[in-house]
């Protein structure tokens, strides 16, 4: 099945599993999320063959995957576990999209660096909105009185610190870019830190993963569980310790990814 002419119409899920989930895209270390090498992946092809009996682009299906991911912050205003539960629903939403845009891609052979683009957009979006959100979320909004409340701030100051966190990896592939460097190998040997101190803390962050939290899909499922410890409460304590949480470790996060970067073979 080598040419984009040769391909059926309505292809088989077996079908779209051979040519739109290689191993080359299954085994992405940085690039695939955990919530798509463990089920999304077995979902997408069946999204992804109805998105091929339609006329919409890979590029369309993606700025579903933008306005979804937008979504899921503005979900996060309504209050209590309506607007929680909405917000992690569409999280997984985005993330189904972001899985099947490129699948779409990949069938219809239209793979473009504007769809890379676009991607990026819609992640950074996303997960610049929602911090935002759980900030004016822990500060009461809409009641009246939530500008008063420091929490809006923190939230701001988290979406920066997760901005600027996942600049960090597209500053890798600039400046590989810029000193005409091959494309970067994600094996887990080249982001290996080469101190043996760094290598250690790293090991640990394996075992309590809070890196990972600042994703749009972990960020939604945690406000949904703070949502819930709010209903059984009472009041907004838990969604604001998640905030409290999300300002802290969001500081050692940047500062652990710098130095990981830095003593890794990324820039060699």
């Amino acid at each position: 099945m080598s040419g984009v002419d040769e391909r059926p119409a309505r292809p088989t899920i077996a079908q779209l599993r051979e040519v739109c989930q290689p191993p080359a895209v299954r085994g992405r270390r940085n690039s695939e999320h955990w919530v798509a090498d463990a089920y999304q992946r077995r979902i997408s092809p069946y999204l992804t063959r109805m998105l091929l009996r339609t006329p919409i682009t890979a590029n369309g299906v993606t700025w579903l995957m933008v306005a979804t991911g937008a979504s899921a912050a503005f979900a996060l205003l309504i209050p209590g576990l309506p607007g929680a539960t909405l917000a992690a629903l569409l999280g997984q939403m985005q993330m189904l999209w972001d899985c099947s845009d490129g699948e779409v891609a990949r069938w219809r052979q239209t793979t473009s660096p504007k769809g890379v683009f676009i991607d990026r957009v819609g992640h950074y979006t996303a997960e610049g909105l929602i911090p935002i959100a759980l900030g004016m979320r822990a500060a009461g909004f809409p009641e009246e009185g939530w500008l008063d409340s420091p929490w809006p701030l923190v939230g701001a100051l988290i979406a920066v610190m997760v901005l600027y966190n996942k600049a960090l990896n597209d500053m890798v592939h600039v400046s590989r870019a810029y000193n005409g460097m091959p494309r970067l190998d994600e094996r887990a040997e080249v982001s290996q830190p080469r101190a043996g101190g760094l290598r250690r803390l790293r090991s640990v962050a394996r075992f309590i993963p809070f890196h990972r939290a600042y994703h749009s899909v972990e960020l939604t499922l945690l406000a949904f569980v703070a949502a819930v410890g709010d209903a059984i409460v009472g009041d907004l304590a838990v969604t604001r310790v998640l905030v409290a949480f999300l300002a802290v470790f969001g500081a050692v996060t940047i500062v652990g990814h710098l130095a990981s970067i830095l003593s890794s073979s990324r820039l060699r």
